[in-house]
C-alpha cells in the first residue's frame, strides 16, 4: 500500500471524542459516509457562495439574510429562528432556544461571524442538537477570510 493511502485510511476512520462530557462523532471523508452528506454539502456550498460574495466583516444578521435569500432562490426548505422548548427535569423552562436555521427539517445551521471558533460555540451546537432531537449541526463562521465550518453529530 502506498504511504499516502495508509494515511488516507486513518483519516477516513470514524473517531469519537468526548467534548464536555458528551460523545461527539467526528467523521472525515468520504462525504458519502457522513450523516446527511448530500444536504450538508449543498448547505455548505450556499454558505461558500454567500461568503465569496460578502467576505468577512459583517454582523451575523447580514449573513443570515443572505442565506435566507439563497435558500429561497434555490428552493431549499428551511426555517429561520426556529423556536425550541427547553425541558429541565420534566419542566418546560420559560425561555426558549432559537436555532439560526433548521434546513431540510433536520439540520441545524448555526451562523457565526467571529474571529475564530471557540469551545463555547461547539458546546452551544451540542446543546441545540440535544434540545431539538436532530442529529446534525453545521457550525459556520463567516468572520474569517476563509469560510470555516464544523460538523457536529450526536
Amino acid at each position: 500500500m502506498h504511504e499516502c493511502c495508509g494515511r488516507l485510511n486513518l483519516i477516513n476512520a470514524c473517531r469519537r471524542r468526548v467534548f464536555k462530557g458528551v460523545n461527539v462523532e467526528v467523521k472525515i471523508h468520504p462525504m458519502k459516509n457522513l450523516v446527511y452528506s448530500d444536504e450538508s454539502y449543498e448547505i455548505i456550498g450556499v454558505c461558500m457562495d454567500v461568503h465569496n460574495n460578502l467576505g468577512a466583516g459583517f454582523l451575523e444578521v447580514v449573513y443570515k439574510d443572505a442565506l435566507e435569500y439563497e435558500f429561497c432562490k434555490l428552493k431549499i426548505p428551511y426555517k429561520r429562528e426556529k423556536k425550541y422548548e427547553v425541558n429541565y427535569k420534566g419542566m418546560i423552562l420559560p425561555h426558549y432556544f432559537y436555532a439560526d436555521f433548521v434546513v431540510y427539517d433536520k439540520i441545524i445551521l448555526e451562523v457565526k461571524a467571529v474571529s475564530r471558533f471557540a469551545d463555547e460555540h461547539i458546546a452551544q451546537s451540542i446543546n441545540y442538537l440535544k434540545v431539538s432531537g436532530n442529529k446534525l449541526a453545521l457550525l459556520v463562521n463567516f468572520g474569517e477570510l476563509k469560510l470555516r465550518s464544523k460538523r457536529i453529530v450526536l
